[in-house]
């Protein structure tokens, strides 16, 4: 029921024009800081202690990112009016002969990017400009909730792993096919991750994007997608960084990903409403790390833990 209840919003919702999202997220998102007090209190706290600041500015940028969360959640409900004919009407995108450089190289792309704005409609930004794009998903706690986002996924294009099943052999699959294969790199990682500093704190950090540029030769590209003060977005596509080989496989993946982590931690500081702030990113106390060790071979990944 749930399921079939969110496609009927959804396709309501796309019978409206854009600026009427703007509009629904900021009443719903408003409504959301009121009430929701755990997750607002969580995310004042982690951006008081990520960005140093007083209480009061906390609450005042935690506000607006809960506004643009729910515009996300109308957005994402709004994916499948985009097509390749009209999505340069919301999105516009910079230094897209990057991303087909990097492609061109014949060994996929790895897309580090994290939940800044709008994220899923980064993977429409790359699809309905013709590029073939496959990303690793979480599932959600409720069931129905992960077929109504992997079907909203579907009308853009994206080919969808989840997580649990035989995700990594597809991913590496996807890369071997010359695809770009998009991690979600502030999540926590649990015991296994690489602890690194994120907003002045040691967080479990993926170590995913690493390993699979090292496996496969394959650039990495910072990419995010912005929200602009006229509520249409912005991707923004870094330059290639590539893994360095000095001899030391953990020590190597470490320090790419540590390289990788500063993006991702200045994008954050610099956009501070478009992220996620109640999301548990440290919810992996550094006394919990398992040590692990990466040997990568041509034909499989082995992990060995300590």
């Amino acid at each position: 029921m749930l399921y079939w209840l969110l496609m009927l919003l959804s396709r309501v919702i796309c019978c409206l024009p854009h600026r009427a999202l703007l509009t629904l997220g900021r009443g719903a998102g408003i409504l959301y800081y009121r009430f929701i007090k755990k997750q607002r209190e969580r995310a004042i706290r982690q951006m008081m202690a990520g960005l140093s600041i007083s209480r009061e500015k906390a609450k005042k940028l935690v506000k607006a990112s809960f506004v643009n969360l729910a515009t996300n959640v109308f957005e994402i409900l709004y994916m499948p009016r985009l097509n390749e004919k009209n999505f340069h009407e919301y999105i516009e995108i910079e230094h897209l002969e990057r991303m087909k450089a990097a492609l061109a190289e014949g060994h996929g792309v790895v897309v580090l990017t994290g939940h800044v704005g709008t994220w899923e409609w980064l993977s429409a930004a790359f699809t309905l400009s013709g590029l073939p794009v496959t990303a690793i998903a979480k599932p959600q706690p409720n069931e129905q909730y992960t077929r109504v986002l992997n079907d909203l996924r579907a009308t853009i294009h994206v080919e969808i792993f989840s997580r649990g099943t035989s995700e990594l052999l597809a991913a590496a699959r996807a890369l071997k096919q010359g695809k770009i294969l998009g991690f979600l790199a502030d999540q926590d990682a649990g015991p296994g991750g690489a602890f690194i500093d994120f907003l002045g704190r040691p967080a479990s950090t993926p170590m995913g994007p690493a390993v699979f540029a090292r496996k496969f030769n394959a650039p990495v590209l910072p990419a995010f997608i912005l929200r602009k003060k006229d509520g249409r977005h912005r991707v923004v596509i870094g330059e290639a960084l590539r893994y360095e080989d000095h001899g030391d496989t953990d020590r190597d993946l470490y320090d790419f990903t540590v390289k990788m982590t500063r993006i991702l931690e200045r994008v954050v500081r610099e956009n501070p409403t478009q992220w996620l702030w109640f999301q548990k990113r440290w919810n992996t106390p550094p006394e919990e790390k398992h040590v692990k060790h990466h040997t990568v071979t041509a034909g499989e990944d082995k992990t060995a833990h300590e």
